[in-house]
């Protein structure tokens, strides 16, 4: 019996967001909206979308002995994410610089603080959580020799979900115990580097399956996604909402598929609900106070 649905390992920031007419070229200054203070971050955006879901959820995260710290643990308690993890201090609270223009298009800018002092030694010091939970969730805003840890201290029988963001080239004991890797666009890109040698998102979900995942999710905004595994590649159609903020949109996304293929769906079936849940999302501003609940899922 696992006492946690999910485990996400990962970054928490706060994020200072201001509203844009339109987002600055290079050297240019634009004036925003009033400046609004949230809690975010892939690794806390996650576990409180998770927890908010339903789902037991715990994060093993760092965050600065700081205003912005406390912000993102009450977030969490609030949402009814365990906390156990959480380490405090070492370096501030990473803080994450985002502009939102009108269509609800975001631009980020991550100074990791905090996050970047989550080390290995941290993984295997909590060795009780990972051996405690069905299924582990990472992202890259930490150091990539941790996320290398997450991977050797997963369970027997567990499942590992990867969102590769910032992406970066990911070495091959990860790629491997990744099911599924979730990619969007850009960061497909980044990963396949010199082998995208096609435009279209099916040819990149097969590419990067042969990187060694045992299964892949290329979300495609507005589009959907496509989920890939050895029995070929399916479509999965996006949910018609009008966006106000996409602002962690993303990692509500990963984080209901995550629970439900814990909860035992197949992996279209768990893509088809988190495009629900990543749509109704986007029609709030903010990245977890936008985060739904099951029953808003539901509704949608």
């Amino acid at each position: 019996m696992y006492d946690y649905d999910l485990l996400v390992v990962g970054s928490a920031n706060a994020d200072l967001v201001i509203g844009v007419e339109r987002r600055p070229a290079a050297g240019e200054t634009v004036l925003g909206g009033d400046l609004a203070v949230h809690p975010g971050g892939k690794g806390a955006n996650q576990a409180v979308a998770a927890a908010r879901l339903g789902a037991r959820t715990a994060l093993l995260a760092r965050v600065g002995d700081d205003a912005h710290g406390r912000l993102l643990l009450d977030s969490l308690r609030a949402a009814g994410a365990d906390t156990v993890g959480v380490l405090v201090g070492g370096a501030p609270t990473g803080v994450a610089l985002i502009t939102v223009d009108p269509g609800g298009d975001n631009s980020i800018v991550v100074s990791p603080g905090a996050n970047a002092h989550l080390m290995p030694a941290d993984i295997s010091a909590a060795v009780s959580l990972f051996l405690a939970s069905r299924v582990v969730s990472a992202q890259l805003e930490i150091p990539l020799e941790t996320v290398v840890e997450v991977v050797r201290n997963l369970a027997e029988g567990s499942r590992f979900v990867l969102n590769p963001s910032p992406p970066r080239p990911l070495p091959s004991e990860v790629l491997a115990a990744c099911d599924p890797l979730i990619v969007n666009e850009h960061e497909a890109r980044v990963i396949l580097g010199d082998s995208c040698v096609s435009e279209e998102p099916a040819d990149w979900a097969r590419l990067l399956l042969a990187k060694g995942p045992r299964s892949v999710v290329v979300t495609l905004g507005a589009e959907g996604a496509l989920v890939c595994d050895s029995s070929g590649v399916t479509r999965v159609p996006s949910v018609r909402v009008d966006a106000v903020d996409t602002t962690g949109a993303g990692d509500a996304f990963t984080a209901a598929l995550a629970w439900k293929l814990g909860s035992g769906s197949g992996l279209a079936e768990a893509a088809a609900y988190a495009a629900r849940v990543g749509a109704a999302a986007v029609t709030k501003r903010g990245a977890q106070e936008s985060y739904p609940t099951a029953a808003e899922v539901d509704a949608l």
